[in-house]
């Protein structure tokens, strides 16, 4: 939401919202998966304009008893308490593990995991850093969200504009992640954003990778039915 103009997601953010209720008929519970937003900052008594379809049909999804879970991608990172202490939705800053139906579930967002990458971890670094989110906050709302949004277009680390190609499943680096962490312990799915890209790669006789896409040209979003993912397209 808000990339690349505001009034240019403007339908995008409808759809988002149309999807939403579309859903929440028979959902038992609903992830995000990070990079809701083009750019989010969360000073101490402001939160960024806009967005009011989006935070309401969540609210009022909240309020109906439906779960929802929310990961911070690389475009919303500095999200804190808001979303937990206005809508009841929990923020997660890393990957988490679900079981549901005596199916394993490994899930975040994405960015930073794996082997690579080593400019975008580096960045991720310096801007969680708390020294870096106080002087940031020293800047006033109008001048600080500018220079998010502005940045967010302009670095591809943050971009991510090579997140929309596939690289093949061997240089994937979070199959490669995923299929490291099943050395240890089993997990029925990996599931995660971050990529452009809507991919379901079997790791193994057992376990399944899934990338969401995006809402950007994609439109896809998973469903869990008590026995198994899949990938769908709204």
């Amino acid at each position: 939401m808000g990339a690349p103009t505001p009034q240019a997601s403007l339908p995008r953010e409808q759809k988002f919202v149309a999807w939403l209720d579309a859903v929440k008929s028979d959902a038992a519970a609903i992830f995000l998966l990070g990079d809701l937003f083009d750019f989010w900052f969360e000073y101490k008594t402001v939160v960024p304009k806009g967005f009011t379809r989006v935070l309401g049909k969540l609210a009022e999804i909240s309020d109906a008893g439906i779960p929802l879970y929310f990961f911070v991608g690389n475009h919303d990172l500095w999200m804190k308490d808001y979303f937990k202490t206005e809508l009841n939705i929990p923020v997660y800053h890393e990957p988490q593990v679900f079981t549901f139906n005596d199916k394993q579930f490994f899930i975040g967002h994405g960015d930073g995991l794996g082997p690579g990458d080593k400019g975008y971890k580096r960045m991720k670094k310096l801007f969680t850093n708390p020294v870096s989110k106080w002087l940031f906050r020293w800047l006033h709302p109008d001048i600080g969200m500018r220079l998010g949004h502005y940045f967010s277009v302009k670095n591809k680390l943050i971009s991510g504009d090579e997140d929309a190609k596939f690289l093949g499943e061997d240089n994937e680096w979070l199959v490669q992640y995923c299929k490291r962490k099943l050395e240890t312990k089993h997990f029925d799915y990996f599931v995660f954003g971050h990529r452009h890209l809507p991919l379901e790669i079997q790791l193994n006789e057992k376990s399944t990778y899934i990338n969401l896409g995006d809402w950007i040209q994609h439109y896809t979003y998973a469903v869990f039915d008590g026995e198994n993912l899949q990938l769908k397209k709204y």
